[in-house]
């Protein structure tokens, strides 16, 4: 009883004297997670103000500095149990988080698939929330860009849910990524018409409408000899970020050409169907 009583203190005493002999080292790794954890909470806040320069989503925003956050925290951990000498511990943890960062991974490889394809487009800013784009057999306005999708209103006010992962990987039209888009106008005149004249006239009345930029110039091309009349393109640029303001637009350079057209005596045929009766 004697013997065991001794051996007891014994171990004991062993243990005061490591505990008194790592106290430096314990303190240490204590100040240094301290420490660890102040830069984390700190780094969220200043890459938050960061990000809002580069990324408008805030989910976005949340999310990258989360991670970096966590990122700060583990390190200030690793550094923590290394200074303890308890490597044992540290490498369990690290196998342990290999294995369920792989479990983790297969489980949810379509989820994480959409979050970085979120974050990569928020970082390249190909999309933004408000433009109109095409995309996957949908047309709208981007209303909000999430960790997992892509959400579209399109014109008849209906919402589409898009994953991330599909905008990303096909090919997707954005309207708000241009300010000047070019749109085209296809009419026709009577045989009797002078095609100088018409050309010139329409020209110039879709010039004041929309002056050219640059070397964005007024294009105007017959196509062909058609049944009633012969038909023209006239092809010009306007300021349109959206398909709404590229229709506004054409509707606004139809009812020109349609007023001038008919100022000058200039007809605009339409089909016409004898019918013959026996």
């Amino acid at each position: 009883m004697e013997s065991s009583w001794n051996k007891m203190l014994d171990r004991l005493s062993n243990w005061i004297d490591k505990a008194i002999l790592n106290l430096p080292n314990l303190l240490l790794a204590i100040v240094i997670f301290m420490v660890a954890l102040w830069l984390s909470k700190h780094l969220q806040s200043w890459s938050n103000k960061v990000l809002k320069k580069m990324v408008r989503q805030a989910s976005m925003r949340s999310l990258i500095s989360n991670v970096l956050s966590i990122i700060i925290i583990a390190i200030g951990l690793f550094v923590a149990l290394g200074i303890l000498n308890l490597d044992e511990v540290l490498k369990s943890l690290l196998a342990g988080a290999g294995v369920a960062g792989l479990a983790v991974g297969l489980a949810l490889q379509g989820t994480l698939s959409n979050t970085f394809s979120g974050i990569f487009l928020a970082i390249k800013d190909v999309v933004n929330v408000g433009d109109w784009v095409e995309t996957n057999g949908f047309a709208g306005r981007v209303i909000e860009i999430d960790l997992r999708n892509t959400k579209i209103k399109e014109s008849d006010n209906n919402i589409v849910v898009i994953p991330n992962q599909l905008v990303l990987e096909k090919p997707f039209k954005n309207y708000g990524l241009t300010k000047r888009v070019r749109t085209s106008i296809e009419c026709g005149v009577a045989y009797n018409s002078n095609l100088k004249q018409v050309r010139e006239i329409a020209i110039n009345t879709i010039k004041q409408i929309y002056p050219p930029i640059d070397n964005n110039k007024i294009e105007f091309h017959y196509l062909n000899f058609g049944d009633s009349s012969i038909n023209f393109q006239i092809r010009f640029w306007v300021d349109a970020q959206t398909n709404l303001d590229t229709l506004e637009a054409k509707s606004e350079a139809i009812i020109a050409l349609k007023e001038i057209f008919d100022e000058k005596g200039i007809n605009i045929p339409f089909p016409i169907i004898n019918l013959i009766k026996n």
